[in-house]
């Protein structure tokens, strides 16, 4: 054997040597946690509510605010309406523990799909779940158009919040460019449809669609109700293609673009909008109620 053919092979072995020495150190899996890539069959979210509202708060709100928020909200009749507030992750555990008995839950406004790992700022689903969030937003119009999420990114982690019980709110929606070029219909159903790449007609049932209009979003314009009801009936066809009529059917779908009192009554008498994700409205407490009431 000569000199370069030695070399080569005792560097291969080197390489090998090093590979089963990292397989080996690497953190034991997690009971209860499952592969990213093999969606869970068995999982089922208790979501039986005629209306859904969120609040997704954003970057807003401190401790001394939340709490302000939620007496004021606490005693409220929610009726059979399912309402969720999805706080800044750090005010989640003090917002359970402050809307105890209320009957509104909790959620998370993104995270990772990896459960552990070397990802600075993320937020795992095992810590989502930690923190005593029920629900997550995937997709949202700001992390696609600020941090450059793609489709892909956002199925890992809608089957990675599946897999680990959450409940993913997709959300979905074109930018003004894309309405005026007549591509409203074509974003959607490629945002459907690869965010829902792999998952089951079974899994839907933990599934929540957010229809937001980009160029409505804090612009403080809004979709017309007839311009919301042809896109969410849309929504409802594509997911019918999706899995199939009756499991389309039960998906509630939201409307998410510059919500307030003022519009809600309007946009809710839509057939196919089921709720609504409100952002800037949801920070005042009278606004929220009154958007609650309306629906």
């Amino acid at each position: 054997m000569n000199e370069d053919k030695l070399k080569k092979m005792i560097e291969r072995m080197v390489r090998d040597a090093m590979a089963v020495n990292e397989a080996n150190v690497k953190d034991p899996p997690i009971a209860g946690s499952a592969d990213v890539r093999k969606p869970l069959h068995n999982f089922k979210m208790n979501i039986n509510k005629e209306k859904m509202i969120a609040a997704n708060w954003k970057m807003n709100m401190t401790t001394g605010e939340a709490r302000v928020f939620a007496a004021k909200v606490k005693s409220m009749n929610i009726d059979r309406k399912e309402v969720v507030i999805f706080p800044p992750i750090y005010l989640a555990p003090m917002m359970i523990n402050a809307l105890a008995g209320s009957g509104i839950r909790i959620g998370a406004q993104n995270m990772h799909h990896e459960i552990r790992g070397a990802f600075t700022s993320e937020i795992s689903p095992l810590m989502v779940k930690d923190a005593g969030c029920e629900f997550v937003i995937l997709g949202h119009s700001e992390r696609r158009h600020i941090f450059n999420e793609k489709d892909h990114d956002i199925n890992l982690k809608v089957i990675s919040a599946i897999n680990h019980g959450i409940v993913p709110i997709l959300c979905v929606g074109e930018t003004l460019d894309q309405r005026e070029q007549n591509a409203t219909f074509r974003i959607i159903r490629n945002q459907l449809r690869l965010g829902l790449n792999g998952t089951t007609p079974r899994q839907s049932t933990s599934l929540v669609v957010a229809y937001e209009p980009v160029w409505a979003i804090g612009t403080g314009r809004t979709a017309t109700p007839e311009q919301a009801r042809n896109v969410h009936s849309f929504i409802r066809e594509t997911l019918t293609q999706i899995y199939d009529y009756s499991t389309a059917r039960d998906i509630l779908i939201l409307y998410g673009g510059s919500v307030t009192p003022e519009n809600t009554e309007s946009l809710i008498k839509e057939k196919d909008i089921d709720g609504f994700l409100v952002g800037g409205a949801s920070l005042s407490p009278d606004k929220f109620k009154r958007i609650i009431e309306l629906c």
